[in-house]
């Protein structure tokens, strides 16, 4: 088995059954079970159940995913669906958990695979399994080849989430190549009224929340580009036609992958509902020798009777208990991106961090342009070295003043890309992507390196580990700032070049992981040129993300409520910059971002040698209130009360702490309209209806008559109406239990 599936599968292993290296703690687990009688088995966890089995073909067919049933309940034994007709066999309408490519299967396969001989055909039977603690591993077995593949299924007993993976073994003795591989086939309850939602969006623009129905066909969401991307991302959700936020089934899922991708939502013949997620097969072949194997990434995927509000207060909970390396709350941040761009020096870094650390900020970073011949995007990209002329003595002097006042120092790096203005890339021209004797596209003036090649990883290593060892840096703003094109490795042997698009990402998540040991107060930033690299297999060795390089507080909003619906607070960043913004030039009142920023993990990317002693003072007190809320925000539980998606005018999200004791409402008007109507009664959710909250606005003011405490009941009942009336304004209020 080479490198690379040794790392894939013990990042497998990791995330299954919490022994990674970057294990979170403990955690409550889930008993899977298996009825002999009726060959069936069955995970429960939190308030669901997942139930499969094997039907009297030797193939494992799923039988239930949904509310939890009783420990009594037995269900039946699998029996295949009988074929409509010679048209739609049994093996095409069967709900197949995890379908090879193979015996007349004409739907979307989990699995395909080709040999020397020309054939293509694989079917899969059962051959054993194992219960585990917390998992259940069932073993398949082509009929006439030595292929072997091993699904892994386990449950979180708190969320009833499941994580599914698959992994293939070529045990012939000729090589195989996959040209397909899935996490998982994932089959819903029958239904003709099933709603698709995903996220879309472009580079400024992404997580806007798309939905759709679901009807005979296949609709695709994919990522070709190499990186997660910012064209869409790899989480979905499906739903019944009158499935709403807080009511209504949801079933929901994200792959954890970081390079390409794609996700499969199909509605066969007979009108069966299936999702597939797992490696994208555009341009994908995976060549095994005898011996080696494949794993696939892995698919979390859960069930909610709660709508869309309970899907998401689901999927962060697991996400801060069993994806993120840590649970430390995200430190305030200043970044000084837009007030020097790549004109940083010592002595204006130094000013920043003076002017940063007099409004409370916590953690210092230093962007673009410290590095190599970087005085443009132009060049230095590779050149991981301090750049003299901007720094005569190193950056110690900076780290230490920043740590001096009381923050915590970060830079920012772009590791995996080269410019060809760079001494790197002068030596190396060969360790980019590329094919042999074609053009090599860039972007932003610069190249992707290649990752999957040991030298390269051992490069990057080297030269991080060094910057990380000679000063004290607590934080990496990881960067990507283009796409991949020319996807060729050309020293790789030629049936094995295709193994690119896997061996890079593993490369990539072993870098981290390596750094990550080496440095353990190490936190890193998942960034690509805003969100383009946000999923469940990055965020496992990131403490949080970059959401987007829209900094416009009204878009923020908008993009921030449908990254909420796959992903959690606590990971997303959100700065507050200068207006008129760099980007639409839209003018908005510094509290107002403020407010759309403190709805995150807060940052301040502003030029702070532009405010004034007013902006400061109002910086230090919405700052003061940020860590006041802080916990809530990021770690309690959201409720998304007013949503901004297809043009409201108006927003309101909710987040109650995980005791209960505190809860804190953000409120937006984007316009009154020519009726000047303002913001409605907020009817809050998540409070103990016995018990009595106080209310303490943090920013704006409440209506006249608004009670100064009242009942969870009250709040939840009557509601909470905000005095607000004019374009582009925001208002906040504490309601702390007495």
């Amino acid at each position: 088995m080479n490198e690379t599936n040794l790392g894939r599968r013990a990042l497998c292993k990791g995330l299954l059954g919490g022994v990674a290296g970057l294990a979170i703690g403990s955690y409550a687990k889930a008993k899977p079970s298996m009825d002999e009688a009726a060959k069936v088995f069955r995970l429960d966890g939190g308030d669901i159940t997942y139930a499969f089995g094997v039907n009297g073909e030797g193939q494992l067919q799923t039988l239930y995913w949904g509310r939890k049933l009783a420990d009594s309940d037995r269900l039946p034994t699998p029996v295949s669906v009988r074929e409509n007709s010679s048209n739609e066999t049994s093996i095409t309408v069967t709900p197949l958990e995890f379908p090879a490519f193979g015996g007349g299967l004409t739907v979307e396969p989990a699995l395909k695979a080709s040999f020397p001989d020309g054939v293509r055909d694989l079917v899969l039977r059962y051959e054993g399994h194992e219960l585990a603690e917390d998992r259940i591993v069932v073993r398949l077995k082509d009929i006439g080849r030595a292929v072997h593949v091993t699904l892994a299924y386990a449950m979180d007993a708190a969320t009833g989430i499941v994580s599914r993976s698959a992994t293939v073994e070529n045990r012939t003795a000729s090589w195989m190549q996959i040209d397909q591989l899935a996490a998982a086939s994932l089959n819903l309850p029958y239904g003709d009224d099933y709603q698709l939602s995903f996220l879309t969006g472009r580079w400024a623009g992404e997580f806007v929340l798309q939905t759709r129905a679901v009807t005979p066909g296949s609709t695709v969401i994919e990522s070709r580009k190499g990186v997660t991307s910012h064209q869409a991302n790899p989480w979905i959700a499906l739903s019944r036609s009158g499935t709403a936020e807080e009511s209504g089934p949801v079933w929901f899922g994200a792959l954890g992958w970081s390079g390409s991708w794609r996700i499969s939502v199909d509605m066969d013949a007979l009108g069966g509902v299936r999702a597939t997620a797992g490696y994208n097969p555009f341009d994908f072949a995976y060549r095994l020798k005898p011996g080696e194997s494949l794993a696939s990434p892995i698919f979390h995927a859960g069930f909610s009777a709660d709508g869309f509000g309970g899907a998401s207060r689901l999927f962060h909970h697991y996400q801060r208990t069993r994806i993120l390396p840590g649970t430390r709350l995200r430190p305030v941040l200043y970044n000084s991106w837009e007030a020097t761009e790549f004109a940083v020096d010592e002595a204006g870094q130094m000013a920043l961090a003076e002017k940063a650390a007099s409004i409370g900020v916590e953690r210092f970073v230093v962007d673009d342009g410290w590095f190599g011949k970087r005085n443009s995007d132009r060049a230095g990209l590779g050149d991981w070295v301090v750049n003299a002329a901007k720094f005569p003595n190193g950056l110690q002097p900076l780290v230490k003043r920043v740590n001096d006042l009381g923050m915590e120092f970060g830079l920012w790096v772009e590791p995996e890309m080269v410019n060809r203005d760079s001494d790197l890339y002068r030596a190396h021209p060969d360790w980019v992507i590329h094919f042999a004797g074609r053009p090599r596209s860039e972007a932003r003036n610069q190249l992707v390196l290649n990752l999957a090649r040991s030298d390269v990883y051992q490069y990057l290593l080297k030269a991080l580990d060094r910057l990380l060892n000679e000063h004290n840096i607590a934080f990496l703003k990881w960067d990507h700032n283009r796409a991949w094109s020319e996807p060729g490795w050309p020293d790789a042997p030629r049936g094995e070049q295709q193994r690119l698009y896997v061996a890079y990402v593993e490369n990539l998540y072993k870098l981290l992981a390596e750094l990550r040991r080496r440095h353990p107060k190490l936190e890193i930033e998942s960034c690509a040129s805003g969100g383009g690299r946000v999923d469940l297999g990055i965020m496992r060795l990131t403490e949080q993300v970059w959401v987007s390089d829209n900094t416009d507080p009204f878009d923020r909003l908008l993009i921030q409520d449908g990254f909420s619906h796959a992903y959690a607070p606590a990971i997303m960043m959100a700065w507050v910059t200068d207006s008129p913004n760099w980007l639409h030039k839209r003018v908005t009142s510094l509290e107002y971002r403020f407010l759309s920023a403190m709805q995150g993990a807060l940052g301040i990317g502003a030029n702070l040698k532009r405010w004034t002693e007013e902006d400061f003072a109002k910086a230090r007190r919405l700052v003061a209130e940020y860590k006041n809320i802080r916990m809530t925000v990021q770690q309690g539980k959201l409720y998304r009360l007013v949503s901004p998606q297809r043009g409201s005018a108006r927003s309101a999200t909710m987040s109650v702490s995980q005791d209960g004791s505190q809860a804190v409402v953000f409120a937006f008007l984007h316009s009154p309209g020519v009726h000047g109507d303002p913001l409605p009664l907020l009817q809050l959710r998540g409070l103990d209806p016995d018990r009595t909250y106080a209310l303490r606005p943090i920013s704006g003011a409440v209506t006249p008559q608004t009670p100064k405490s009242a009942s969870g009941a009250y709040w939840m009942g009557h509601g909470l109406r905000f005095d607000l009336g004019g374009d582009f304004q925001a208002a906040a209020a504490v309601l702390d239990r007495m």
